[in-house]
């Protein structure tokens, strides 16, 4: 049921019991999430790297136009 609501009102199961004080609002990227967890250890890592990558790159260049 905890579900369901959460469902409709795009949040996770944990927002809505107040177990987390982050929404989510994007489901595509919920599933992503979703799906990288499921991966194993390794493939895991290397996700994180290049994720990790990626935000460093934006972080630097929104720094640097400042």
């Amino acid at each position: 049921m905890a579900a369901k609501i959460a469902d409709e009102l795009s949040v996770t199961v944990d927002y809505l019991l107040g177990s987390s004080n982050k929404m989510v609002l994007d489901k595509k990227l919920m599933k992503r999430m979703e799906d990288i967890e499921a991966l194993p250890a390794e493939e895991k890592d290397k996700v994180y790297y290049f994720l990790d990558m990626a935000l460093s790159h934006h972080k630097a260049k929104k720094a640097f136009a400042k």
